[in-house]
């Protein structure tokens, strides 16, 4: 069976609570694709807002991030139950943004993903390596790694079910995209990572989204490419635009 394509909207640090019910009004005539897993990851703030504006549409909510503590003294942070309570269905872990800025490491990740999947929320892992690394030649290498520590404990159908994101570090809000061809390459050596770990059902099964600087131009032909599933979106998915990309078959 044909993998389901899933298109991830990323927000990051935008959009205030009113910017966020005017911009899924905005997006709702044009992201309703039946083909397509339409996922909007909001800040923590708009998470309540966005849950209510979507209600009755085709879109998932999604997180930007989470402890992997249940609840207690941990200032600023929030919670699987938080977000499993007002109906998270995804939350974006390992983003590079979280790795680069917060020291947030591999080993953080993979807590976060077996607490994710505890509550019934979907991990979208991110990994991707900087300009130095593919540079250097240790592209594979880094990212098998990221991928196997990301997973450790997790079963086989638990995998299964969970979304890989690759994002070269150097492609994210640059303008510069992998080539067609760049970004296959590395998403088909997660899904033989994947089948190491597990096997080869688990791989076929995983989606793998590509998410550097995908944009309404260039998605149709990154989408073409047999081993990425999807894309995981930034400053496309706070346009319009986001919906040309969601309807990329049409």
């Amino acid at each position: 069976m044909a993998r389901k394509k899933i298109i991830a909207g990323n927000w990051k640090m935008n959009m205030t609570p009113t910017e966020a019910k005017a911009l899924c009004e905005t997006l709702k005539p044009l992201v309703d694709n039946p083909d397509v897993d339409v996922v909007y990851c909001v800040p923590a703030i708009d998470l309540v807002p966005v849950s209510e504006a979507i209600q009755g549409t085709n879109v998932n909510l999604g997180a930007e991030n989470m402890y992997f503590e249940e609840k207690g003294a941990f200032t600023g942070e929030i919670s699987p139950a938080m977000l499993a309570d007002v109906g998270v269905k995804y939350v974006v872990l390992g983003h590079s943004e979280r790795r680069g800025y917060f020291g947030e490491t591999s080993e953080d990740v993979n807590k976060k993903i077996l607490k994710a999947l505890e509550y019934g929320i979907v991990p979208i892992m991110c990994c991707g390596e900087s300009l130095e690394q593919r540079e250097q030649g240790v592209t594979m290498d880094f990212i098998r790694q990221q991928v196997k520590v990301g997973y450790m404990g997790v079963t086989a159908d638990q995998a299964k079910g969970t979304v890989i994101a690759y994002e070269p570090i150097w492609a994210i809000g640059t303008g510069r995209t992998a080539s067609n061809e760049q970004a296959e390459e590395v998403c088909k050596a997660i899904r033989e990572t994947i089948a190491e770990i597990y096997d080869s059902d688990t791989a076929e099964a995983i989606r793998i989204q590509y998410g550097g600087s995908m944009n309404a131009k260039n998605c149709k032909e990154l989408l073409a490419m047999p081993d990425i599933d999807g894309g995981l979106i930034g400053g496309a998915s706070l346009k319009p635009d986001f919906g040309v990309i969601v309807n990329y078959n049409k």
